[in-house]
């Protein structure tokens, strides 16, 4: 880890008081979702918010309702009672628009007991004339009531001085370039949150029986060895994705996304009911955002379907050749091999291959495999050298670009796969022509 963050600042408050909203405003970004139905932020979301060259971490939470007694709305309060534990600071947002509501008053009373120096937030004044409206709730005991509006930006500057002026400046690491940053992918509702609690030893993210849970994508720093992990669980992808609205939608785009800055791919596949064509179009996605791609069969202490069963298929339709492990995040097992092949696909992504080795193993190709030709014209590979790393790109110089074919192109990359041990990881070869 390097570099370092000034404190960490808790965002609580009952559901749909615009605590995602606000979160975006402060950070300059988009990556909390926000929609007009209440409760859309479950797990804990952490973003680095920057002002006035300071540092500090913003910490999204779920919308704590009490009153509610489902098990999912008690998971989404206790990781709430979680991020408040964890703060240097508490940022407790309210509706001016709705006045103080009994919810409000649960939440004050937890953040009195907490004992954490906490801002209270009157937000939705939309409006300077509207700001005496804040005033009264000065009567939940929690300080003088700062009116803010996430949605038009009001207040929100001196909202950032105040949450600086009161961070305690002790440095927490930030995460470097050399993290392995590590997307868990799937469909729906198998395993994936789950996953991601056995591999950090806690309830980190909530999971539930409930196809969905996972709306936003979530980063967990993971300390194993002297590697970092940034794990990152996200929302189930589904196919027909064009079709989705609202929150399915921005839940999904989120979950490209993650993949998009993510090294390492883990899709994650439920032996329950066996391998599908969407797992096929979910690993389809880790290849088009160029990440190393380890296939795990999840659930594997009551599935009967077998790393055996499936391989074939996968090396028939995945253009990587993912390596396949088999875990059981019920019970651990595999976890520690699973981590251990992440870390080797990672290494093999930064790798490099020397020119030399690249041109004699180009040699051999030619050997083994005539090019295509077309009128009397043959494809000759002059040469190649390594150009980028993470993942590994190769130019080949050759002849004629036009001679080469599809299939012959296939052949070459599966075959720098196999030689080089990139199984599971992108390759890149651009075919150019001498110049």
């Amino acid at each position: 880890m390097e570099g370092g963050l000034a404190g960490t600042v808790a965002v609580v408050g009952f559901p749909n008081v615009g605590k995602s909203t606000l979160v975006n405003r402060l950070t300059g970004t988009r990556q909390a979702v926000v929609h007009e139905t209440p409760g859309v932020t479950r797990d804990r979301m952490e973003v680095v918010c920057e002002w006035a060259g300071t540092r500090f971490l913003l910490v999204d939470t779920g919308g704590v309702d009490i009153v509610d007694k489902s098990p999912l709305i008690r998971s989404v309060a206790d990781q709430a009672r979680a991020a408040v534990a964890e703060a240097d600071l508490v940022l407790f947002v309210v509706d001016t628009r709705a006045g103080i509501t009994p919810g409000d008053e649960e939440v004050a009373a937890i953040l009195r007991v907490a004992r954490k120096p906490v801002l209270l937030l009157a937000n939705k004044v939309d409006d300077p004339a509207q700001e005496a409206n804040a005033f009264e709730f000065h009567r939940l005991g929690l300080g003088d009531p700062i009116p803010v509006s996430a949605v038009h930006g009001l207040g929100t500057g001196d909202l950032l001085d105040a949450i600086v002026a009161q961070l305690p400046g002790a440095a927490r690491p930030e995460v470097g370039e050399d993290a392995i940053r590590v997307a868990i992918l799937g469909r729906p509702n198998v395993g994936k949150s789950s996953l991601l609690n056995a591999i950090v030893g806690q309830e980190r993210v909530i999971v539930s029986e409930i196809p969905g849970t996972t709306r936003d994508a979530i980063d967990m720093v993971l300390e194993r060895g002297d590697r970092t992990f940034v794990l990152v669980d996200t929302a189930g992808l589904r196919r027909h994705r064009r079709q989705r609205q609202g929150i399915e939608y921005y839940s999904e785009l989120r979950a490209l996304q993650a993949a998009e800055r993510a090294d390492v791919a883990l899709i994650v596949i439920d032996v329950e009911e066996g391998l599908v064509d969407q797992d096929l179009a979910v690993a389809d996605v880790a290849r088009r955002a160029h990440c190393a791609t380890l296939v795990v069969l999840n659930k594997w202490d009551v599935g009967t379907v077998g790393i055996e069963d499936v391989r074939p298929r996968l090396e028939a339709k995945l253009r990587q050749r993912p390596p396949i492990v088999a875990a059981s995040a019920k019970t651990g097992r595999g976890i520690g091999k699973m981590l251990d092949r992440v870390e080797a696909l990672f290494d093999r992504s930064a790798s490099r291959v020397s020119t030399g080795e690249l041109n004699r193993f180009l040699g051999e190709l030619k050997e083994a495999r005539q090019p295509p030709s077309r009128n009397g014209k043959r494809l000759n590979m002059l040469y190649g050298t390594q150009i980028k790393s993470r993942p590994p790109r190769f130019r080949v110089v050759v002849n004629d670009p036009g001679l080469l074919t599809r299939d012959y192109g296939y052949w070459v990359e599966n075959q720098l796969r196999e030689r080089f041990a990139l199984e599971g990881v992108p390759v890149e070869i651009d075919f150019v022509r001498r110049k």
